[in-house]
C-alpha cells in the first residue's frame, strides 16, 4: 500500500486549534468528474422502505434520484435534505454520492465513511474501493460513498484560500504567555469570521446528528429497509449516533477505529496525545532494531532526541530550499501523520534523517501531504475547515485561559512529544458564531441488531480503549480486535479481520464476542 492510499483511507480526529488542524489533517484526493451518461438511472424510494417518517420528510425520502455515470465504473448522484430538520420546508441542501454497483448477487447497498471529520466519502470510494473493499464484500454489495453536509461537495465549508492555508500553517504562538495567547485568539478570530463570511447559509447545521439523520434519507432513497453501514474512525461517531436515532434501522454495521461518544473535548485529546506517544516509542523501538535509523541508544533515549529537534522547530522554524519553513507545529503534524500506519514508517524515517542533518525538505513534504497540499499550492479538499465547523457544533469547550493552561500542562506530562500539539484545542471555537448543538453522551441503540465494533490495539488516533467503551455501550456492541500498529483496521490488516467482516456483512456470521486477529 502507497503512501498516497493510506491518506486516502485513515481519517484524523485531532482537537486542535485551526492552525494546528491545518498543519496535521490527512485529507482525501479525487472528485465526481460526471461523464454524459450513457443511460441514466432514476430511482425513488419503494414505499416499503421509506419507514415511519414525519410527513414534512416524505418528499425527501421518496425523492427520484438520478444516477449518471462517472469515471471509473462508478455511478454519481445528488440527493436532497433539509438544511435545518427542524425547518425543513425553508431549505434544502444537496449532497454528492457516488457508487460502485455490486458485482454479483447484490444483498444491497453499503454506505461507508471515512472519517474526519471531514473525509469525503466520494473520495474514498472513487479512489480506494476496488483496493480497500474485499472482492466478496463488493460481489454482495454496492459500495456507496457520499460527501456529509460541510464536505468536499456537499454545501462545503469554506474558510481559508490556499495562500490564507499557507500563511497560518506558517506561524507560531506561544500561547503559555499572555501575549502569545492574544496573538493566537486573535489568529482563531480571524478564521472563524472568515469560516462565516465564505461558507454561507448551511454553516450553523453541519453538525452530527443532521448527518446522521442525512443517512437514513440516503437508506431509503438506495432501496434498503436497512442500513449496511461501515465507519472508520470519526466515521463510527457518525454510524453510532444513526444507530441511537434509528435501532430498528440498522443493518450490518461496522464502526472500525471507535470513537467512544461519551468522552469530552479534554479526554478526547489526552487519550489522543498518549496514543500518538505510544505509537512513536513503537516506531523507535521498530526503528533501532534495523539499519540506518536517525535516532540511536534506547527508546527513550530515541524519544529524547526527537524531542530535543522539535524543540529546535519550535525555537526557530526551519527553512527548506523552496523558502517556506518548517515550525515545530509542522514538525509535530508530520510526526503524527507518521504514526497513522506502519506503511508511513519508512518515509518518517527517511524525513527524520533529513532532518536530524539539518534539511527539513522531507519533513516539509510530509506536513504537506497531510494538509493535502499538491506541489502546485492548491489544496485539494476542505477537510480541516469542515473538521474545525463540525467539531465546534458537537462538542462545547472549554476556552477559559486558566482551564486550558491547566490542561496543556497535563498533556505535556502524560505525552512529552505530542501533548503540546494537542493543547489548547479551545481556542478553534472560541469565537465560533454558533453554539453548540451536541454534548457527549454514551449511545446504546436498544433495539439495533448485532454492531461489530473493531478496534485495533496500537491506534494512535481512536486508542483501543475507546473500542472496548463503544462495544460496551451499545446494548448489540461486539468487539473485535486487530493486534496491530497504526490507525483502523479493515483493509489493512490481515486475513483474518477481513475474513470476520466480509462473514458478517454478507453471510450474516456474528463473530464470537472476544474475537481477536
Amino acid at each position: 500500500m502507497t503512501a498516497r492510499n493510506t491518506r486516502r483511507r485513515h481519517r484524523h480526529f485531532l482537537s486542535l486549534p485551526l492552525t494546528a488542524a491545518v498543519a496535521v489533517l490527512g485529507l482525501m484526493l479525487g472528485s465526481c468528474s460526471v461523464l454524459a451518461p450513457e443511460q441514466p438511472t432514476v430511482s425513488s424510494a419503494d414505499p416499503t422502505v421509506v419507514g415511519d417518517v414525519p410527513a414534512n420528510l416524505a418528499d425527501f425520502y421518496t425523492q427520484a434520484v438520478t444516477w449518471t455515470s462517472c469515471s471509473g465504473g462508478f455511478q454519481c448522484a445528488e440527493v436532497e435534505v433539509p438544511m435545518d430538520y427542524e425547518k425543513p420546508s425553508k431549505e434544502s441542501i444537496k449532497l454528492a454520492v457516488t457508487r460502485l454497483k455490486a458485482s454479483g448477487k447484490r444483498q444491497g447497498a453499503m454506505l461507508v465513511n471515512p472519517g474526519g471529520p471531514g473525509g469525503s466519502g466520494v473520495d474514498m470510494v472513487q479512489d480506494a474501493a476496488q483496493a480497500y473493499f474485499s472482492e466478496k464484500l463488493r460481489d454482495a454489495y454496492d459500495v456507496v460513498g457520499f460527501d456529509p453536509r460541510g464536505v468536499q461537495r456537499s454545501a462545503p465549508v469554506k474558510c481559508l484560500d490556499a495562500a490564507q492555508m499557507d500563511a497560518a500553517r506558517q506561524q507560531t504562538f506561544d500561547p503559555s504567555t499572555d501575549a502569545g495567547m492574544a496573538s493566537l485568539e486573535g489568529e482563531a478570530k480571524r478564521q472563524s469570521e472568515l469560516c462565516k463570511d465564505n461558507s454561507g447559509p448551511s454553516l450553523p447545521f453541519v453538525d452530527t446528528v443532521s448527518a446522521a439523520r442525512d443517512m437514513d434519507i440516503l437508506r431509503a432513497v438506495v432501496g434498503d429497509p436497512k442500513l449496511n453501514y461501515m465507519g472508520f474512525s470519526y466515521g463510527t461517531k457518525l454510524g453510532a449516533t444513526y444507530a441511537g436515532l434509528f435501532p430498528e434501522r440498522v443493518g450490518k454495521f461496522s464502526l472500525d477505529g471507535a470513537m467512544d461518544p461519551s468522552l469530552d473535548i479534554d479526554q478526547v485529546s489526552m487519550g489522543q496525545a498518549v496514543g500518538f506517544e505510544k505509537a512513536l516509542r513503537a516506531w523507535a523501538a521498530d526503528c533501532l532494531a534495523g539499519s540506518d535509523c536517525p535516532v540511536s541508544g534506547t527508546v527513550d533515549q530515541a524519544m529524547a532526541q526527537i524531542r530535543d529537534l522539535n524543540d529546535v522547530y519550535t525555537a526557530t522554524p526551519q527553512q527548506t530550499p523552496e523558502g517556506r519553513v518548517v515550525t515545530g507545529t509542522e514538525f509535530g503534524g508530520a510526526l503524527a501523520f507518521g504514526m497513522y500506519s506502519t506503511d508511513l514508517w519508512a518515509p518518517l524515517t527517511g524525513a527524520l534523517k533529513q532532518a536530524f542533518a539539518g534539511d527539513a525538505s522531507g519533513m516539509l513534504m510530509l506536513a504537506d501531504f497531510s494538509a493535502d497540499r499538491d506541489s502546485d499550492g492548491q489544496y485539494n479538499s476542505n477537510t480541516a475547515a469542515a473538521f474545525t465547523a463540525i467539531n465546534c457544533l458537537d462538542y462545547p469547550m472549554n476556552s477559559d485561559i486558566a482551564h486550558m493552561r491547566e490542561q496543556a500542562k497535563l498533556l505535556k506530562e502524560a505525552a512529552p512529544t505530542f501533548g503540546d500539539l494537542l493543547a489548547y484545542s479551545g481556542l478553534s471555537c472560541k469565537f465560533w458564531p454558533y453554539e453548540a448543538t451536541g454534548k457527549p453522551a454514551a449511545i446504546s441503540a436498544a433495539g439495533a441488531g448485532p454492531i461489530l465494533v473493531v478496534g485495533t490495539t496500537g491506534d494512535p488516533a481512536t486508542p483501543y480503549a475507546w473500542s472496548e467503551a463503544l462495544a460496551k455501550q451499545l446494548d448489540s456492541g461486539v468487539l473485535v480486535t486487530w493486534e496491530g500498529e497504526g490507525h483502523t483496521a479493515y483493509g489493512r490488516s490481515n486475513a483474518c479481520l477481513t475474513s470476520v467482516v466480509d462473514d458478517y456483512f454478507v453471510d450474516g456470521k456474528v463473530p464470537a464476542e472476544g474475537t481477536r486477529c
